[in-house]
């Protein structure tokens, strides 16, 4: 067993590579250019919306309060009328990426934590660099990977965008294992 208090530094750095890693894949590699596409006649639904004054949050249209309104005729109607939508509303203005990396880096440190934990309490010191990389590259997979089918499940999300986002995140475990592997601490004597 390795405590998790030594392994603060294969935590950190496998955080830090993650993020380099995740900056990379999003703003030089086009892959996740078509995750989400524009609507039709965008200005003319924004200038409908704007009017609405809507909170930032997360809605769903049409929107029943209960199960008993799911099976209702006026909310089935409104289903087949369309449109469906779940949406995301943000704040107006500039979109700021500061908050969102510092979770995301927070979030790094997170998935590195659990993997030290588990691959701390699995293996003692010196175990092998394959026995470490197991650990905690599936450990590191199931953080980055894992939950985002929920959103395909549940929310619709495309099956493509969800899967290109899981194949980040076998990059970041797959960072976060050999980081592990090569930081972890040997056998003292």
């Amino acid at each position: 067993m390795v405590p998790i208090y030594s392994l603060w530094l294969p935590i950190l750095v496998s955080a830090v590579l993650v993020f380099i890693a995740s900056s990379i894949i999003h703003m030089l590699l086009p892959y996740h250019r078509t995750d989400f596409a524009q609507v039709p006649a965008e200005d003319q639904l924004m200038e409908s919306l704007r009017k609405f004054n809507i909170p930032p949050g997360d809605y769903v249209i049409p929107c029943a309060q209960n199960p008993k309104e799911l099976k209702s005729s006026e909310y089935i109607e409104k289903t087949q009328k369309g449109p469906v939508a779940f949406m995301t509303v943000l704040k107006s203005g500039p979109i700021s990426m500061t908050g969102s990396l510092v979770q995301w880096f927070i979030y790094c440190l997170v998935v590195g934590i659990f993997a030290a934990y588990i691959t701390g309490r699995a293996l003692g010191p010196g175990a092998p660099y394959l026995s470490v990389f197991r650990f905690a590259g599936c450990t590191a997979f199931v953080g980055y990977s894992l939950a985002l089918v929920q959103n395909s499940i549940w929310y619709k999300r495309r099956w493509s965008s969800t899967f290109k986002s899981m194949f980040d995140g076998l990059i970041y475990a797959l960072l976060t294992a050999g980081v592990f592997g090569w930081l972890w601490p040997g056998l003292t004597v």
